[in-house]
C-alpha cells in the first residue's frame, strides 16, 4: 500500500509528480537546445555569402588581373565553382565542427535517402522538364531548341559538369540550413525564407558578364527561387530529409537537355508551388513530421 506524507500525499502521488516534473523540465531542454541549434544558421549564411560574394566581388574589382591568372569569367571559371561550392563547404565545416569525423559521416549518409512517393517521382523525372518545356513554348523559343543542341559528345560533357556543379550547393541549402529553419518554423515558413535567401545569394552573378545570370531578370528568378524552395520543401520532408533527392532536383532544374523557358517557366514554378502548398497543407503548415535532424542520430547538440 502506498504511505501518506505529512503534506497528505501518498508515495505513487509524490512519484507522479517528480516524472510530470521530469518530464516538463526535459521537454524544456529540448526545446531550448533545438532553438539553440538553429542558430548555426548564422554561422552558414556568413561563410556561404562571404565566400560566395566575397570571389565575385574580388572579380569585380580587379577584372583584369583575374583574367589573367584564371581567364575570363564563365561558368566553368575556377573561382566561380569555387563560390558555387559555397554553401556545401560551410555545411561541411560546421558538421565537422560540430560532430567531428562521425558526424560528417552521418550527415553524407542522406545521400542514401531515396524513397518518396511515386507522385513526387514523377514530377522530379517529368514534371521539372515538362514546365521548361511549357516555358520555352509560352516564350517561342521552343521551336528553335533541337537545332541548338550541340553534339552528343560536348552535350554529354555539360551533362556531367551539371550533375556536379549546382547540385553541391544542397549539401549547404537543404542539407543544413532546411532543417535547422524547421527547428523553429512551419515548413511553408521555412521554404519561404530559405528560397528568398537562395535567390538573393545569387545575384553578384547577375552582374558578370560571361555567365548566363548575366542575360536574366533577377526578379523573376527570385519569384522562382521562393517558388522552387517551397517545391523543393515539400519533397524534401516527404523524403525524410534526402540530400540525394534534393540534388537531383536542381540537378533537374539546370539540365542542359531541356529547353531554357525563362521567365515563364519561373512563373509556371509559382503556379506549381500554389498547388503543392494547397495539396500538401497539413504537412506545409505544421512542423510535425518536418526534417530536423542535420547529422542523423547523434547525441550532440546540433542533431
Amino acid at each position: 500500500m502506498s504511505q501518506v506524507n505529512g503534506l497528505g500525499k501518498t508515495d505513487r502521488q509524490i512519484v507522479g509528480d517528480r516524472s510530470a516534473e521530469h518530464a516538463m523540465s526535459h521537454a524544456a531542454s529540448r526545446r531550448a537546445a533545438a532553438s539553440q541549434d538553429a542558430s548555426a544558421i548564422l554561422p552558414f549564411l556568413l561563410i556561404t555569402f562571404g565566400m560566395a560574394w566575397g570571389l565575385m566581388g574580388l572579380y569585380l574589382a580587379m577584372p583584369d588581373r583575374i583574367e589573367a591568372n584564371f581567364g575570363p569569367v564563365s561558368g566553368s571559371h575556377p573561382l566561380f565553382i569555387l563560390a558555387v561550392y559555397a554553401p556545401a563547404i560551410a555545411a561541411v565545416v560546421l558538421v565537422l565542427h560540430h560532430g567531428g569525423i562521425a558526424g560528417l559521416k552521418a550527415f553524407l549518409s542522406r545521400r542514401l535517402l531515396w524513397r518518396m512517393a511515386a507522385g513526387w517521382w514523377a514530377f522530379l523525372l517529368l514534371g521539372i522538364p515538362a514546365v521548361s518545356f511549357l516555358g520555352a513554348a509560352l516564350g517561342g523559343t521552343l521551336a528553335g531548341w533541337a537545332g541548338s543542341l550541340p553534339e552528343a559528345g560536348p552535350l554529354l560533357a555539360a551533362t556531367a559538369f551539371m550533375l556536379v556543379l549546382g547540385p553541391a550547393e544542397e549539401f549547404g541549402w537543404r542539407g543544413f540550413a532546411q532543417p535547422l529553419l524547421q527547428r523553429r518554423m512551419a515548413p511553408v515558413r521555412a521554404g519561404l525564407v530559405l528560397g528568398l535567401i537562395w535567390g538573393v545569394w545569387h545575384l553578384p552573378a547577375f552582374y558578370l558578364s560571361g555567365l548566363v545570370q548575366s542575360e536574366w531578370s533577377f526578379m523573376p528568378f527570385l519569384i522562382g527561387s521562393v517558388a522552387v524552395s517551397l517545391i523543393l520543401t515539400a519533397m524534401f520532408n516527404a523524403a525524410r530529409g534526402s540530400i540525394l533527392l534534393a540534388a537531383l532536383f536542381h540537378f533537374q532544374l539546370n539540365n542542359p537537355l531541356w529547353p531554357d523557358g525563362r521567365p515563364w517557366d519561373m512563373y509556371l514554378f509559382a503556379a506549381v508551388a500554389a498547388a503543392v502548398v494547397w495539396i500538401d497543407r497539413k504537412r506545409m503548415f505544421s512542423r510535425a513530421g518536418a526534417a530536423t535532424d542535420v547529422i542523423p542520430g547523434s547525441d550532440k547538440p546540433l542533431r
